[in-house]
């Protein structure tokens, strides 16, 4: 059986991918990986609050100006390239190491950062560049509107500014969510991850703290993901790779159905461990000889949505089939 597919314009040898995660920043995980078949990794974010965390600790200072004066710019941009430099060189080994795509991944906040390390993620020789773009709605003050200035904005400004293909990493925050899927894919990007798994918050009543609640996915979660790609798969101008709670071989061939064109991992790994993606991919074969298909593309979004069918109707039906027991 063929697995080999295309995701943003690079040849993978299987649909599943590693996304980000701390086990991709580790070269030698990730040459296990390569050998239990997986098609690409992503590499684990370089978060911009990190690097600032360094240069904090490095300088010792909460206001950098008072002990530092006009000199702090210089001493903190030598402290951050020296942060970032570790991964950096880690994005060497890694390509030295393996034959599959590396895919970095970004995560700021600032927009002068989005471009700064997009460029030395190319430099560092990422076949392609995921950005992680988790803009969360939690100011009173942050609209719709603003949120989509933001993405075309750094979107745009990247797309003149590097070479290699882009994808963002969305969340499933948006007032309109379909349009704006749809609207993204418009702006010359060639792939799109649904979703971000956003850290869920948990309290401590016993000492009346907030702390995190487990940061890995269930494989409950995956039916959210499988629906919205099955909405807009065919609708999209560029590739979708789908994420969160793919526990299984099983679970692989309903995203590919719904149409994605890859299908990340990550929680699975973290528990069953690195040789689940001999698994995973031995089961998408067996399945293919199963119903007799030899490549992907024969049966990749064979349970979409159609272009010119109302996404509502589709859902609604399977409502109604499971509700008012209707066959």
């Amino acid at each position: 059986m063929n697995t080999q597919t295309k995701y943003l314009g690079l040849d993978l040898k299987s649909p599943i991918i590693v996304g980000s995660c701390g086990l991709t920043a580790d070269v030698q995980k990730m040459m296990e990986m390569e050998k239990a078949g997986v098609g690409a990794v992503v590499l684990k974010s370089v978060f911009e609050e990190q690097i600032i965390y360094d240069i904090k600790k490095n300088t010792h200072v909460v206001a950098p100006t008072d002990n530092y004066g006009d000199s702090y710019e210089y001493i903190a941009a030598h402290v951050a390239d020296d942060s970032l430099g570790k991964h950096f060189q880690m994005i060497r080994e890694a390509k030295q190491a393996l034959t599959i795509p590396v895919i970095g991944s970004i995560n700021c906040f600032s927009y002068e950062n989005w471009l700064t390390y997009a460029i030395k993620f190319q430099e560092a020789g990422c076949d392609a560049l995921e950005l992680n773009m988790a803009i969360l709605p939690y100011e009173t003050t942050l609209s719709s509107d603003d949120v989509e200035r933001t993405f075309t904005q750094i979107i745009n400004t990247l797309r003149k500014s590097i070479s290699i293909p882009i994808s963002i990493k969305v969340g499933t925050y948006f007032t309109d969510m379909a349009k704006q899927l749809q609207q993204l894919s418009w702006m010359g990007i060639q792939g799109m991850t649904m979703f971000n798994k956003n850290v869920q918050v948990d309290i401590d009543i016993e000492n009346e703290t907030l702390q995190n609640a487990s940061f890995l996915s269930n494989p409950e979660d995956m039916y959210n993901t499988l629906r919205w790609v099955a909405i807009m798969s065919k609708k999209m101008r560029c590739d979708l790779s789908a994420s969160t709670g793919v526990y299984s071989s099983a679970d692989v061939v309903k995203m590919l159905l719904a149409g994605a064109t890859t299908v990340q991992v990550v929680s699975c790994l973290y528990k069953n461990g690195i040789d689940t993606l001999r698994e995973l991919n031995e089961g998408l074969q067996a399945w293919m000889q199963k119903k007799g298909y030899d490549e992907i593309k024969q049966f990749r979004g064979k349970l979409a949505v159609q272009p010119n069918d109302k996404a509502s109707v589709a859902m609604r039906t399977q409502f109604m089939k499971y509700f008012a027991e209707i066959v």
